[in-house]
């Protein structure tokens, strides 16, 4: 069995991109015009889906930023109780001795 490095593979693939992309112009039932401003109308529709992506994963991003530092001052109040009742019971064990 052949072996293709990751070089070769990308290269294949881009060869298939731009055969595919010479049949597809050359059988398309649109005039050039047409085609452009479809394709124009795509890129933009994809432009704004990739942006409203963004603004929904950063917003999630910072959900999950806020619940982990909420997180983290809980665990550092239950610390200092913890800290502040261990001392107590060792001022405590020491006035008793």
């Amino acid at each position: 069995m052949a072996r293709c490095g990751i070089a070769t593979g990308i290269g294949c693939f881009l060869v298939g991109v731009g055969v595919g992309g010479a049949v597809a112009v050359l059988l398309a039932p649109r005039s050039g015009e047409q085609t452009r401003k479809l394709i124009a109308k795509k890129a933009e529709e994809g432009k704004a889906y990739v942006a409203s992506r963004g603004r929904e994963i950063k917003d999630q991003a910072e959900d999950l930023v806020d619940k982990g530092k909420d997180l983290v001052n809980k665990q550092r109040e239950k610390l200092a109780d913890v800290i502040g009742a261990g001392k107590e019971a060792a001022r405590n064990t020491l006035s008793m001795v």
